[in-house]
């Protein structure tokens, strides 16, 4: 079985309903993960999404900030949220497919929308910045995600906020004092995806010793003229799903949307 996924913080899953729209039809992924979505359960667009194809939709929102969502073709067997660092801000969401999906065994797909950090990169004076270390050490000692990551069937996405690789920013020298790219987000980042022995597949696309991006900031006049972007947004596997990695794409083009979100769209496929 082939299965296509994409991973997208949309910043606003109401605003951008009609560039959630437009990505669907033209690229009909199996299934979508969604981060910064900014919409309680009971207000998420479930109706329009059911119309656009996706009859199944896994939330788990709260009013203004944050949130993730997983919109699909296939139905879930189980659905599943943790909190992570004694705060319920909604950053995780995962679903399990099985036999129901058409899969002998079955698969399970984290979402993720990592804390961003604020600007500081202290975490004595600033705790937007603390909160995101301690997230990263969270699930980096979550022993059940490690044993997933390491010998299940388990795919795990999502906007992680750190740019961990030289290439993975525009300047390495330059931002290594920023946000998203310091030395220390880079070691706990690490460490994460050691503890599950997970698989970056878009680097087993495109080499380590080229650009790659993922986010451009709005603060540039002309995003594409500058390029200077950061791969915020990842995708994870374990062993054996790494096996059937298929491809990728980061989805550039709908950074020049109208009123896009930061993040371009990513997506995978691999066969099953």
């Amino acid at each position: 079985m082939r299965l296509t996924l994409a991973t997208w913080n949309i910043n606003s899953v109401r605003l951008r309903l009609p560039l959630l729209g437009r990505l669907l039809a033209e690229r009909q992924p199996d299934l979508i993960c969604l981060q910064e979505t900014k919409c309680p359960d009971d207000k998420f667009p479930v109706r329009e999404v059911v119309g656009m194809g996706y009859p199944y939709v896994a939330l788990n929102g709260q009013k203004g900030w944050h949130g993730v969502a997983v919109l699909s073709k296939l139905p879930f067997e189980t659905i599943e949220r943790r909190a992570f660092c004694d705060k319920n801000d909604c950053r995780h969401l995962s679903v399990t497919l099985g036999r129901t999906a058409g899969l002998a065994d079955p698969l399970t797909i984290h979402d993720f929308y990592v804390p961003a950090g604020g600007e500081e990169p202290d975490p004595a004076v600033n705790p937007k910045f603390a909160h995101k270390l301690a997230f990263l050490d969270q699930a980096a000692g979550c022993g059940r995600l490690a044993a997933q990551g390491r010998a299940g069937r388990t795919i795990l996405v999502g906007d992680l906020n750190v740019a961990p690789l030289e290439h993975d920013v525009w300047s390495h020298r330059q931002l290594l004092g920023v946000v998203s790219h310091t030395p220390v987000e880079v070691e706990k980042f690490t460490a994460w995806q050691s503890a599950g022995a997970w698989v970056d597949v878009m680097r087993r696309q495109v080499p380590a010793a080229d650009k790659l991006f993922t986010w451009w900031s709005y603060r540039a006049t002309d995003w594409a003229a500058s390029n200077r972007g950061r791969r915020l947004d990842h995708v994870w596997a374990s062993a054996p799903v790494a096996g059937g990695f298929q491809g990728m794409e980061v989805l550039a083009c709908a950074r020049s949307w109208d009123k896009p979100s930061d993040h371009a769209p990513v997506l995978a496929t691999f066969e099953l």
